[in-house]
């Protein structure tokens, strides 16, 4: 019982400060990024099975996180606020060719990563060219064209 505890308090804790990261913490990372990922997954091993090296320990906790993603999961669908609060909202970052400056700095999304976007995902090379670009939850970028 004590693991399945552990696996729980673990993953609600990894949530939340995923969430308090923001979502591109989430978006595509860095090696540095990949870097303390892997080092917060080795901690998170540790702390959910005490340093247990037995199959059945780790095979509960493993059972535990999927269990409880899958439960989250559910929630999500039946209870819409939930995925508000778990994974945020879509946020304007350029609205009718207008930077939003309080949504990039919230966001703490700089202008040189819209054109980034813009060009990987448009062709387009500046930002006279962009009538909307959004931060997805998912922490992508959504570039909408301005239409000729």
């Amino acid at each position: 019982m004590e693991t399945v505890v552990r696996a729980l308090c673990t993953y609600f804790f990894l949530l939340v400060v995923l969430r308090i990261g923001g979502r591109r913490t989430l978006g595509e990372m860095s090696a540095f990024e990949l870097v303390i990922l892997l080092i917060i997954s080795e901690t998170t091993q540790q702390a959910m099975v005490d340093s247990d090296p037995s199959m059945t320990n780790a095979a509960i906790a493993i059972v535990t996180l999927v269990s409880a993603s899958l439960g989250m999961s559910l929630l999500k669908q039946r209870w819409p606020g939930i995925q508000t609060v778990a994974e945020g909202r879509p946020v304007m970052l350029i609205e009718d060719g207008e930077l939003k400056d309080e949504a990039l700095k919230e966001a703490r999304v700089g202008v040189d990563e819209i054109l980034v976007a813009a060009r990987s995902s448009q062709g387009l090379e500046r930002l006279s060219q962009i009538k909307h670009a959004v931060l997805e939850a998912g922490g992508g970028i959504s570039i909408i064209p301005r239409k000729p």
